[in-house]
């Protein structure tokens, strides 16, 4: 009986100083994750985006509509959303579906946003509207093609 108080003692004590000597211990310093990084914040209000002319094709039931974009801007644009409506020969809408570009879309950037809508009887033109997640694009630019970034 003497010898399991004894040894329970010793273990409790060694438990003692190990946690002591654990806490006592300095703690690393704390250092910025972004630290020696360039961060630019996303833009916010009115971007300026380029694109390039929609491919927009049928497939089954839905049509699908492909469109480049370009940040024209000098930050990042957060979650690029194209919203597509699609009308009838009266002007009347009958569909629509949005497109979005998740994270972030560099200055000079490009890349592709695809649209797909159910296809409906009737659907005769299309209008396309930008926006992000932090403001608007009030007048995107269509352009033939892209600058070649190589050449800049």
């Amino acid at each position: 009986m003497t010898r399991a108080r004894l040894t329970a003692a010793v273990t409790l004590l060694s438990a003692t100083l190990a946690a002591t000597a654990a806490f006592a211990q300095t703690p690393p310093p704390m250092t910025s994750v972004l630290a020696g990084k360039k961060f630019t914040p996303p833009i916010k209000g009115a971007a300026e985006v380029e694109f390039t002319k929609p491919e927009t094709k049928r497939d089954k039931d839905m049509i699908i509509t492909k469109i480049k974009v370009r940040n024209a801007s000098n930050a990042p644009i957060a979650r690029l959303t194209i919203a597509e409506t699609w009308y009838d020969k009266g002007g009347t809408a009958v569909g629509g579906s949005k497109g979005i570009i998740n994270g972030l879309l560099q200055p000079g950037e490009v890349q592709t946003i695809t649209i797909e809508t159910p296809f409906k009887t009737g659907m005769t033109s299309n209008n396309y509207n930008f926006s992000h997640a932090n403001g608007t694009v009030p007048k995107p630019k269509r352009v033939d093609k892209f600058p070649d970034p190589a050449k800049t």
